[in-house]
């Protein structure tokens, strides 16, 4: 071997492995087997203590959210490891920026020496093979990138060739037992696919289909899979109307390959961006489907015509601050006519409305009015308690002052008045050429419209300047006013409430409850 390890029983070593599709490629000579061997021979002829092995089978060097490596991660942080072995750098890891983040910061603070056998790294000592680790890494991470060039565009080839290249297929099918990227008709979840295209079909809305299967218990396609939830929340387990949307407008069901919907950000990230439509990598007739085209089509144009009316949207002084205090979700807004006819706005609970038959939270309902007539009124005595009016003043003050200076001169007034006079005086001339036969009715009607459009305009101008115009003596009066004004309408600006209040939680029992961005408690309405 190409190191020699003094005092080996200072340290306690862990022996990673890690093992990719794409390594597999370099050779046989890369398997787990391969590497294990080489690492337990070196640390025998060392002498060195291992405190474990740490495998990642299958998993990309282009990320290190890998759960061997996290684990040998939390067993440093613990003081366990002070030593980590590899066969070569790449087993660390295939992105550049991140393995010199390791090799270069992350073990030297946390006193972790770090060897790369087949490299002849060791961080330990001073060598040449160390100043040309940079270099290494980069050529790893050009590595993984060309290999995701080339599985994209394998990729992208089977699936302009129809070939289902997913990790799972869509809702009512499953993988083909023998062919590989095919899929076929999975016959427990088929029936549900149909009924629901049948439901549609008879003018159900999509919230009421999924208001039915949940009422009859019906598996989502998550709980039918048996697909572990991460972060369970009111929604898990139930059938929701966009879940039920997307499913009636996917054409898969009628026969057709839909592929590329979503693609990677990048081939060091596992988040995807959505793709537009027209993006979409569609192949007709590629397996057996579920539902014939013209019921497709009918359901829709059925769905498409509940767009408009599904999403309408009410501008309020709350929105976006008031929320369920049971479920921790935004409370939406219904209109309903009263007696008189009037419109008259309700806030509800989303939770509630969406999974009304399964019982998800209760209805919160109360009018919007009434609540935001509630607040505000807390709002004010806050205000009332908070704001001085001595304080104000000066601020007031200074603002009077401003628009003083900003006040339009007399002289900018006298002389628009001017050229109201003229053009006054020009219109009377051209009324007596008329009356004497120089000047003809055409030309009369023609000119004198021109004139009147700008003396009408200057008189307005003349009359917003007087208006903005501010009295010396009225300074002082203006300032006070200004002041009463400001206390007495601020707590109903929507600025001013986002300001002020961080959250407004809505009981089951209809207790307000405000939490302001200033302090910790909270204050009940």
């Amino acid at each position: 071997m190409y190191f020699e390890i003094e005092n080996p029983g200072a340290y306690r070593a862990a022996l990673y492995i890690r093992l990719s599709k794409e390594d597999e490629n370099e050779g046989p000579s890369q398997s787990v087997t391969n590497q294990q061997s080489l690492l337990n021979e070196f640390v025998r002829q060392q002498g060195l203590s291992v405190h474990d092995t740490y495998i990642d089978d299958g998993w990309s060097g282009t990320s290190f959210d890998r759960p061997a490596f996290q684990r040998m991660i939390g067993d440093i942080e613990a003081g366990k490891v002070n030593l980590v072995i590899t066969k070569d750098l790449s087993r660390l890891g295939r992105d550049y920026i991140m393995t010199g983040h390791y090799m270069e910061r992350y073990f030297p603070e946390k006193g972790v020496r770090y060897i790369s056998l087949l490299d002849g790294i060791d961080t330990g000592v001073e060598s040449t093979a160390n100043d040309i680790t940079p270099f290494r890494a980069i050529m790893n991470d050009m590595y993984a990138k060309d290999i995701s060039k080339k599985i994209r565009s394998v990729k992208g080839d089977k699936q302009r060739k129809g070939q289902f290249i997913g990790g799972k297929p869509v809702y009512g099918y499953k993988m083909h037992p023998t062919e590989k990227n095919k899929i076929v008709i999975d016959e427990g979840a088929a029936p549900t696919v149909r009924r629901i295209f049948a439901l549609a079909l008879e003018g159900m809305s999509c919230r009421q289909i999924a208001a039915r299967l949940n009422a009859e218990g019906v598996p989502t396609p998550a709980a039918y899979a048996g697909l572990p939830v991460a972060h369970p929340g009111p929604y898990t387990g139930l059938w929701s109307s966009e879940r039920i949307s997307e499913l009636l407008q996917n054409e898969t069901y009628i026969g057709n390959m839909v592929q590329g919907r979503s693609v990677k950000i990048s081939y060091k990230s596992k988040k995807c961006r959505k793709q537009p439509r027209e993006n979409w990598v569609v192949v007709e007739g590629t397996h057996q489907p579920l539902v014939d085209k013209e019921t497709f089509q009918q359901v829709g144009l059925l769905v498409s015509s509940r767009r408009h009316t599904r999403s309408r949207t009410y501008d309020f002084l709350l929105k976006g601050l008031i929320f369920c205090r049971e479920c921790g979700r935004p409370l939406g807004v219904l209109n309903r006519k009263n007696a008189a006819g009037e419109d008259v706005l309700y806030f509800v609970c989303r939770t509630y409305q969406r999974f009304t038959k399964a019982g998800a939270c209760t209805s919160h309902t109360i009018k919007e009015k009434t609540v935001t007539d509630a607040v505000l009124s807390r709002v004010q005595e806050v205000c009332e308690a908070c704001l001085n009016p001595a304080h104000l003043l000066p601020i007031a003050r200074e603002a009077v002052e401003q628009a003083r200076k900003e006040n339009p001169s007399e002289r900018e007034i006298q002389a628009i008045q001017s050229r109201i006079d003229r053009l006054t005086a020009n219109l009377d001339q051209m009324y007596r050429d008329r009356l004497s036969g120089l000047l003809a009715e055409a030309d009369f009607a023609r000119i004198y419209r021109s004139v009147q459009l700008e003396r009408n305009g200057l008189e307005e101008k003349c009359a917003e300047l007087e208006r903005r115009r501010v009295s010396p003596a009225k300074e002082v009066d203006a300032a006070d006013l200004l002041v009463q004004q400001f206390i007495g309408s601020a707590c109903t600006s929507r600025e001013f409430l986002v300001t002020l209040i961080e959250r407004i939680e809505l009981t089951k029992d209809k207790q307000i409850i405000l939490k302001f961005r200033f302090r910790e408690q909270e204050a009940n309405v």
